[in-house]
């Protein structure tokens, strides 16, 4: 039996994120300059984001670039955002014809101007879509985020519009950037990392984590599938004892 069949689209996981780490090391291993892995990495946002499709996922978000990434060599940011347009550009007619919706958080006003323009393009090229929502962070860390979403609080706060005593979960977080979306529940990191660096921390409460040593240009959607067949088998207490949940 196929690692597709096995999964219970029953359990599927509504929401799930993925850092896609290794690129860099995967270049290295092939004797080649780290755009070239960056290159290589995107069949496997293709794979990964046609798989969630074909199962039923709603949102798959991506980590594509962090706003520290910036202090990266210049030469490797700039292979990015060009790779970032040239690929947005392929990819909006495949999308519209998957129906699957892009989006984007992160502060994009600071992405150079061509990849800005590429990005709210293809936003709003595909903004009728229905069939899944594709995120992809971009110039996103989830402390810029949470303080983002909490100067806008203190604003309304200051305008009277919004009572400190009102604040709560809900209201900090449809104050964030991924307002009226359901948080991951779970998040894939490839390349053997096991850290969050600094992603939808807030979010990520009880989100269930999955490490693959799989470097991402090699990430296929078998992979995926054993993410979440290794996700549909774990109990999720949020808090409880395994004899409430039953």
């Amino acid at each position: 039996m196929d690692l597709k069949s096995q999964i219970n689209l029953e359990k599927l996981p509504r929401h799930i994120a993925v850092i896609m780490d290794g690129n860099g090391r995967w270049a290295k291993e092939h004797g080649m300059p780290r755009v070239f892995g960056h290159r290589n990495g995107v069949k496997a946002v293709r794979e990964t984001t046609e798989a969630c499709a074909e199962l039923g996922v709603e949102y798959l978000t991506l980590y594509a670039f962090s706003t520290e990434n910036w202090s990266r060599p210049q030469t490797e940011v700039n292979a990015l955002m060009a790779l970032l347009v040239e690929t947005i550009k392929n990819e909006v007619k495949t999308l519209n014809k998957n129906s699957i919706r892009l989006k984007a958080i992160g502060d994009i006003s600071k992405l150079p101007p061509k990849s800005y323009n590429a990005l709210r393009s293809a936003m709003e090229d595909t903004s009728q879509n229905e069939r899944m929502t594709l995120v992809l962070a971009l110039n996103y860390s989830s402390r810029w985020e949470i303080v983002e979403a909490a100067k806008k609080l203190a604003e309304q706060a200051k305008a009277g519009e919004l009572s400190p005593k009102d604040i709560d979960n809900d209201v900090f977080s449809n104050a964030l950037a991924t307002q009226g979306m359901p948080d991951p529940e779970l998040l894939i990191r490839t390349s053997g990392e096991t850290r969050i660096s600094n992603y939808l921390l807030w979010q990520i409460a009880y989100t269930e984590l999955y490490f693959t040593p799989v470097r991402w240009p090699d990430f296929r959607k078998e992979h995926l599938y054993e993410a979440i067949l290794n996700f549909q088998q774990r109990e999720r207490r949020f808090g409880k004892t395994s004899e409430q949940l039953t």
